[in-house]
């Protein structure tokens, strides 16, 4: 049961104000709210915008008596399972007895009320009320579980039919490669074949390098080597590794980059990789000829990179789940576009492990999208560069 309980009502109905009162403090309960009403009106009112675990209504009330208030309980969706018990005064023959019943009673008690009776009978009805309760919301949290597992299950199938079409390309490749080297043996051809295989070979590497790190960061293997590093120096290293993919696509790559040297510590492999998928990724939606654009700067005591680029965009409904393991934007997955669809999860993930952020600040369909990482520089104290 969770720490902090609903709350759990209980409806007093009786024409007389120390009546109330009195019931009120022989239930008095921990975690229950008492409504009291003096009349079957006032007590509808209350269940208009009330859930209530037990009612107890005076029998004997001008106007409407309590039979007629639990006929319409009865009569409502809302109310019709609410359990009553009857208090009266007078006589409770056999008549006044089987109506109470067929109004839907669960009890009829006798004026003057032993007090140990109603208290035991109101508390089987709480726990009950609380049971339920209980149950609804283990219910409620089943099914949220239940359709998170299903969405998840969805993305697995979607990300493993992904790896195995990105897997099967470059193997089918390299396989062609080998039969072609084979047929021409001339120098110029293996060369040009050779280099080709390279790069599938280095394709391939990427996606192993990516699945593992996935895994090891989800069983908490990896670990940061942290160093006092330039920024502009991890910068240069990301370009330098993603460059091929704007020279293909002929982007251009426009920097905004501050020439003093920005000082902080971290591990430097892991930083470049961060903005190395941030940057690929910029490539791999923005169509040929258009612009990437990579910032830095120092603000405060947290250093800010932002990639944008001019690309397809992300639609709204996208934009939240952009980050989660297997998410795939809606029309970006036709094959034009290699890799998993798992950088940016694992940029997110290495961000963390820094004690940053990363977020997609912008990104409106068909002008591009923009993404910043956050980074402290050094337990919130700056380094200068002689430092």
């Amino acid at each position: 049961m969770n720490s902090i309980e609903p709350p759990l009502n209980c409806l007093l109905v009786d024409d007389l104000d120390e009546n109330l009162v009195a019931l009120e403090a022989l239930l008095a309960d921990e975690g229950v709210t008492f409504l009291k009403a003096r009349s079957g009106e006032q007590a509808l009112e209350l269940l208009l915008s009330h859930d209530v675990a037990l009612a107890l209504l005076d029998v004997q009330m001008p106007e409407m008596d309590g039979f007629e208030l639990a006929e319409f309980m009865r009569g409502s969706e809302r109310t019709r399972h609410v359990p009553i018990i009857f208090l009266t005064a007078g006589n409770a023959d056999l008549q006044r007895r089987f109506r109470g019943y067929e109004a839907g009673a669960v009890d009829f008690i006798q004026k003057p009320i032993e007090a140990d009776i109603l208290r035991s009978k109101a508390r089987i009805f709480f726990d009950l009320y609380r049971q339920r309760q209980q149950i609804a919301m283990q219910r409620d949290e089943l099914a949220v579980l239940t359709a998170t597992l299903r969405v998840t299950d969805r993305r697995k199938n979607e990300f493993l039919a992904v790896l195995a079409h990105e897997l099967r390309n470059p193997v089918m490749a390299l396989g062609a490669g080998l039969q072609l080297m084979e047929r021409r043996p001339d120098t110029g051809t293996v060369n040009m074949i050779r280099g080709e295989m390279g790069k599938y070979v280095a394709h391939l590497s990427r996606l192993i390098e990516d699945l593992l790190d996935l895994g090891r960061i989800d069983q908490g293997k990896i670990s940061l080597k942290p160093e006092r590093l330039i920024l502009q120096e991890v910068l240069q290293f990301a370009i330098a590794g993603t460059q091929h993919h704007f020279e293909a696509s002929q982007h251009r790559l426009e920097l905004d980059i501050p020439q003093a040297p920005i000082w902080l510590e971290g591990d430097g492999a892991r930083l470049a990789q961060i903005v190395g998928n941030l940057l690929t990724n910029a490539a791999k939606y923005t169509p040929p000829g258009g612009e990437v654009r990579l910032s830095a700067r120092l603000d405060d005591f947290t250093v800010v990179i932002e990639v944008a680029d001019t690309g397809a965009g992300i639609p709204s409904e996208m934009q939240t789940k952009i980050f989660d393991l297997f998410a795939q934007v809606e029309g970006a997955s036709d094959r034009t576009h290699e890799g998993l669809g798992i950088g940016l999860a694992l940029a997110k993930q290495l961000v963390e492990l820094h004690g940053g952020t990363i977020a997609l600040k912008e990104s409106i369909e068909g002008e591009g999208s923009t993404f910043a990482v956050f980074l402290p520089e050094r337990n919130g104290c700056p380094l200068s560069a002689s430092s």
